[in-house]
């Protein structure tokens, strides 16, 4: 899943494509790079980040989506929370919402998901960028974050998600300090386990990678990105979300490699 940020102030990127004509371009670039999926944001979900609003979400990345639509050949996933906005990019040409509140934020959210008969990522979070790390107190990691990601799930089943529809992301970064993270990198297969459904990890240049790599600048952070994908794809992940697709397309054929060599004699 390449990452596309229609946004003034993403955290991961040196250059912002807040015009909607370059993010049509990195979304293309995206695919031809090797991307499965394209996910376009609108709204930074960096920790701190301050709110936007539904109107200013949607004049940043309808017309996106809409200039795409005809013209990429893979689905295209549009990252918000929010109902309103999701029900006219689903309109447009989306084909997949990837919910970083995990349906906390606006569980209307599901139906118009259902209603589109589009598929749902739901990540596993507590509270909002404002204080997301305030909440990250753990007494068993595993188990709380397979617990709330599993009401989620139900949320969306019982607003009429199919349940082969949805998709779960366990929140790398998302109320988690670097130990978390670090942990449900380590612990992917429990989860995976535990949830019984396609598994989706984000650890592309997150702040907790500094905790081994040192201080830099996300754009500097795809070496250490590259350790944690090839975690991500060994413990079990289906899609894993990045920044850099050329680079990391080398990085997951290989670990699928690896990973698809370990059962066999």
């Amino acid at each position: 899943m390449g990452i596309v940020n229609v946004t003034p102030d993403s955290f991961a990127e040196s250059t912002r494509t807040f015009d909607p004509e370059a993010a049509i371009e990195a979304a293309l670039r995206a695919e031809d790079d090797g991307a499965d999926i394209v996910d376009i944001g609108a709204e930074s979900t960096r920790p701190g980040a301050p709110p936007v609003d539904a109107d200013e979400e949607r004049r940043r990345l309808l017309p996106v989506v809409r200039g795409l639509a005809g013209r990429i050949r893979i689905p295209i996933s549009v990252d918000t929370y929010k109902a309103d906005v999701a029900r006219e990019a689903l309109r447009d040409g989306a084909a997949m919402v990837n919910d970083v509140s995990g349906l906390q934020r606006d569980a209307a959210l599901a139906d118009v998901v259902a209603q589109a008969g589009a598929a749902l990522v739901l990540t596993h979070t507590r509270g909002t960028s404002a204080d997301m790390y305030a909440r990250a107190h753990y007494a068993d990691l595993v188990a709380e974050v397979t617990s709330e990601l599993r009401t989620s799930v139900q949320s969306a089943v019982e607003r009429g998600v199919p349940l082969d529809a949805v998709l779960v992301d366990p929140g790398i970064g998302f109320a988690k300090r670097p130990e978390h993270s670090y942990g449900v990198l380590a612990r992917l297969p429990e989860i995976a386990a535990a949830l019984g459904r396609p598994l989706v990890a984000g650890p592309s240049r997150k702040s907790f990678l500094r905790a081994a790599s040192g201080d830099r600048d996300a754009p500097d952070r795809d070496w250490a990105t590259a350790a944690a994908v090839t975690a991500a794809v060994l413990g079990g992940a289906h899609i894993v979300r990045v920044h850099a697709v050329a680079e990391m397309i080398q990085v997951i054929r290989t670990a699928e490699e690896i990973r698809r060599m370990v059962h066999r004699p």
